[in-house]
């Protein structure tokens, strides 16, 4: 039976409504908590961004939860040694309870520095030269590393904490997949798709948990509930390769349209019936998910985690 968290979305909320949400899941019964690490927005009606370290080191006082990035990516917009400092300390001051999870990136995110943003297959080249630094830095040790993307003299890093830190990698497709079930200390991904499961596990896996996220939308009046979703979160339902591609949230706007209100209400979990928010997370489950979580779209976020800890988390826990 899978365990289930809560995901932070720091798209939507600011630090203080973060480190209170983090408090009502834990009341609630979530496990653990996921934080997204965004620059921007996916567009200007979720309307926040803060810096995602700063954030979790507040979390790291308010509960006692476990913490991950899901996800970080330490290619582009902040260098590789860097995110392992900040691995490693939010790793100390959760006393050991952090995963860092990480991924190829967007160029919505990563590009605002100037630089070229690569294609598919390069992204994960330099994501894996990434996390051999990130793995080398983790151990203490000085490091110096002249490799294809990135370079490295003299580093060495002093607060760590006793075991090094997990690093769990994201896949949405079979090479990122591959790249996971090589080197990953787990693997995260959106959909429950059985097959990439198979995959990972298969590859080099075995063992190692497989984590995964959802996004709901609770409320009492589910017509409103799909208005929420399509307004804060149509990105979501835009196909292929846009989100890793497209620049800045305008041009995410520019295809809201695309994204009609029978589209939200097919797709996305909507309203407060129980059985379509244990149906939608029991999917992980059958999937052979170790690890689950899910955020709650819009302003509801109390009435959300009233609804979970008394109607749902109890259904799932029965399993």
């Amino acid at each position: 039976m899978p365990e289930y968290g809560y995901f932070l979305s720091c798209e939507e909320f600011g630090p203080a409504d973060l480190v209170e949400q983090a408090r009502m899941a834990e009341q609630a019964g979530f496990s653990s908590l996921w934080i997204s690490d965004h620059y921007h927005p996916w567009n200007d009606a979720q309307g926040q961004s803060p810096f995602v370290w700063s954030v979790i080191g507040a979390l790291s006082e308010a509960v006692s939860l476990p913490i991950e990035t899901a996800v970080t990516c330490p290619t582009v917009r902040i260098h590789p040694a860097v995110v392992a400092q900040a691995a490693a300390t939010s790793a100390v001051m959760t006393n050991g309870r952090f995963r860092l999870g990480v991924g190829s990136g967007e160029a919505l995110n990563e590009h605002v520095l100037g630089h070229v943003w690569p294609p598919a297959h390069i992204r994960l080249e330099m994501l894996e030269e990434a996390i051999q630094v990130m793995r080398r830095l983790f151990t203490g040790e000085e490091v110096n590393h002249h490799g294809t993307h990135y370079t490295v003299e003299n580093a060495r890093l002093y607060t760590i904490p006793d075991e090094p830190v997990p690093i769990d990698i994201s896949g949405f497709g079979p090479a990122a997949t591959a790249l996971a079930s090589r080197v990953g200390d787990g693997f995260i991904t959106m959909t429950p798709d059985e097959s990439m499961v198979e995959q990972f596990r298969k590859g080099g896996g075995a063992g190692k948990p497989v984590i995964g996220g959802t996004k709901v939308c609770y409320g009492l009046d589910r017509d409103e509930c799909v208005r929420t979703v399509r307004k804060l979160w149509f990105n979501q339902f835009l196909p292929g390769e846009m989100a890793q591609i497209l620049p800045s949230p305008r041009h995410f706007e520019q295809l809201g349209p695309l994204v009609t209100d029978e589209m939200v209400s097919e797709k996305a979990v909507c309203g407060d019936d129980v059985d379509e928010h244990v149906s939608a997370l029991s999917a992980f489950a059958d999937a052979g998910f170790d690890r689950v979580y899910v955020n709650q779209i819009g302003p509801d976020q109390r009435g959300f985690f009233d609804f979970y800890r008394t109607k749902v988390l109890p259904q799932l826990q029965q399993g």
